[in-house]
């Protein structure tokens, strides 16, 4: 483990908290994420005919290529599908900057009308982009919505893809006290690694949520490889954590912790837990009518982080982050409406009055 990351571990939540009162005071900025940048194309469907048609297996996440992301575009369009900026960094980006923080988010798209739609949907909710372009198609995941609920995924990654260490620049992280990373940037360790060693080199404190537990599986070293020498808070499920842990969540934590400052492991119904400094929090989960949980990882992310933007306790910044998870498991997709964010600030007032700072 590198010097800082051992420093950070002493003391990470003082550290931490350290980190964003110095910066934000000069720069004005908290949070910077870094992702895929994917339009998601929210659709629909009248039946599973269509899943067939497609050659997709219901309920799963397919990478397709740019012929086949096409075919599939011109097919669902007629469903009249749902346009919002997406990927995983980007959803916890909206939650910030729902919650009141100033934030940025940093990605690739295209040369095209998806890669304006995206931009243009970041720019809207108060987001700093540091977008870069390509004349390669921006990226899209369309979730088909079966009249079951069940959601299957086609992502084609198109732009995002070439995200390049040409494209992380020092002088935009030096912009910002923290960065966070989706898993699904493991696809290139090579730019992944840019990231880390540049936002360590600008005083950065990091946050990795890691993706699918088979993206994990196949990058399992190189993930606890990572973890061990750059990342400060780890944000895992429960699959994803015993993908790379080998371990169910108790055991999955504990491990977590052995070589990241700050773990989170994430498990559904019964909440979450996190540990750091060796002292363990169960977070319980809010009582919710869920209908689809897309977006509840990325949007507890939201909440624990805007908890220790404000130096909130552990207890409390989890809390938060419950709220924010269970109340997006109650709506279609990953995008809460403006009246359920005026109940989320409210609650969150009560639980700060509520609580020991």
């Amino acid at each position: 483990m590198k010097e800082g990351a051992k420093l950070i571990k002493i003391s990470y939540f003082g550290y931490i908290c350290k980190n964003f009162i110095c910066k934000d005071h000069i720069l004005m900025k908290h949070i910077l994420g870094i992702g895929n940048a994917l339009v998601d194309m929210i659709t629909s469907i009248p039946g599973d005919d269509v899943l067939h048609h497609l050659s997709l297996p219901k309920g799963s996440m397919t990478l397709v290529d740019a012929a086949l992301a096409q075919n599939i575009t011109k097919t669902t369009s007629k469903f009249s599908p749902k346009l919002t900026s997406g990927g995983s960094a980007a959803n916890t980006i909206f939650g910030l900057a729902h919650l009141g923080l100033q934030v940025g988010y940093l990605g690739k798209t295209g040369k095209d009308e998806l890669g304006e739609i995206y931009e243009n949907d970041l720019k809207a909710c108060g987001i700093t982009t540091h977008i870069s372009k390509s004349t390669t198609p921006t990226g899209r995941a369309v979730a088909l919505i079966s009249p079951d609920s069940e959601r299957t995924f086609a992502v084609y990654l198109g732009a995002a893809l070439e995200l390049s260490p040409y494209d992380i620049m020092e002088s935009i992280l030096a912009q910002y006290a923290h960065v966070h990373i989706e898993g699904y940037q493991v696809q290139n360790h090579e730019v992944l690694l840019k990231i880390l060693e540049r936002a360590q080199a600008c005083g950065c404190s990091i946050s990795l949520d890691l993706a699918s537990y088979n993206v994990v599986e196949e990058n399992r070293e190189f993930l606890q490889y990572i973890l061990n020498n750059y990342v400060n808070i780890v944000f895992a499920n429960e699959e994803e954590a015993r993908a790379l842990t080998g371990e169910e969540p108790i055991g999955a934590l504990d491990k977590l912790s052995q070589i990241c400052p700050m773990a989170i492991v994430k498990i559904g119904k019964n909440g979450s837990m996190i540990k750091t400094n060796e002292k363990v929090w169960k977070i319980d989960a809010i009582e919710a009518n869920a209908i689809d949980s897309t977006g509840a990882g990325d949007m507890y992310a939201s909440g624990f982080l805007y908890g220790l933007v404000h130096h909130y306790d552990i207890g409390t910044s989890g809390k938060i982050a419950s709220l924010v998870a269970g109340k997006v498991t109650e709506i279609e997709g990953a995008r809460l409406p403006g009246l359920v964010w005026d109940e989320i600030r409210q609650q969150i007032q009560w639980f700060i009055k509520n609580s020991v700072r």
